[in-house]
Parts: structure tokens; C-alpha cells; sequence
């Protein structure tokens, strides 16, 4: 039996806008830095970023976000670039393993949380994680399980 969703994705989108802001202000060219810069505007491990993963977490587990794909990977649009100010798609990725290869034309931040295990998502520990504009690969989530909200400028990115 499944249950029906009880979380609102407007609701999910404001508690978005924080980091979505933070994103937005954000330079990805260099990864380093704009690492550095979005975990003082907006620390993963923050009251914030824990309130938005509880929320994310279980609007995955009433089915809310998330419904598309299987156990390995499921995701969901929260957002199209032209519906928030920021000008970015939001995404949201419960994985575990591999996703499609694609390139980040304006580059992409990702906020990790670990939900299982001692995840790494492209060897990366849970928090931000950035590409750099052009950069392409296959993201990958190695020794358990990631809730990831990715973030993309214009919402560009090129399947490959």
C-alpha cells in the first residue's frame, strides 16, 4: 500500500530558496572556491541544511519527490530555471550507483546528504560539491546512499 504524499513542493521550494540564493551568488569556475563560498553562506551542516534534509527525506519517503527511476536512482524536477529568480533547475536524486553521463555547460552545484553508509558522490564527502562550466562525467555514488538537490545555472546541461 502506498501512502499519499504529504509534503508540498512549494513548501520544499522555500525552504530551497536559502541555498538557491547562495548558488546563484556563486561562482563555479573555480570549484574550490565556490565550495568554500557556499559552505559560508549556506553550511551543509547547518540548522538550515539539516531542516531542508529532513524535509527532502521524507517527502522521498511519502512519494512525493523522487517517483521517477528505481531503487539505484530515483529523481525528480523541483523547479525549472524560468520558474525561480535564481534562473536554475532544481533538481532532487535519491542514488546509490550511477547516473547518465552528461556535461555541465554553466557548471552545477550539488548539496550531498548522506543517507546511508559512508557515501561519496564522485568521491566527494556529503556537502557542496561543484562543477566547473564544460565539465562533464558520470555522476557516481559510491559506499552507500545520497540525497542530492542539484542546482543549474539556466538549467543547461547536455546529455552525452
Amino acid at each position: 500500500m502506498t501512502r499519499a504524499p504529504t509534503h508540498d513542493k512549494a513548501a520544499l521550494l522555500e525552504l530551497l530558496a536559502a541555498p538557491m540564493t547562495a548558488v546563484a551568488a556563486c561562482d563555479p569556475s573555480d570549484p574550490a572556491a565556490a565550495r568554500a563560498q557556499l559552505e559560508r553562506d549556506y553550511p551543509a551542516g547547518g540548522p538550515a541544511a539539516t531542516a531542508l534534509r529532513a524535509a527532502l527525506s521524507a517527502a522521498v519517503a511519502d512519494g512525493t519527490i523522487c517517483e521517477r527511476g528505481d531503487d539505484a536512482l530515483k529523481y525528480s524536477r523541483l523547479s525549472k530555471p524560468e520558474a525561480n529568480p535564481q534562473q536554475l533547475s532544481v533538481d532532487v536524486v535519491w542514488m546509490a550507483g550511477k547516473g547518465p553521463r552528461h556535461r555541465h555547460t554553466n557548471g552545477e552545484m550539488n548539496l550531498c546528504f548522506a543517507v546511508d553508509g559512508d557515501p561519496r558522490f564522485d568521491g566527494q564527502p556529503e556537502g557542496w560539491v561543484v562543477f566547473e562550466p564544460g565539465s562533464a562525467h558520470v555522476p557516481t555514488v559510491t559506499g552507500g546512499r545520497m540525497l542530492i538537490a542539484y542546482f543549474l545555472p539556466g538549467g543547461a546541461m547536455e546529455w552525452l
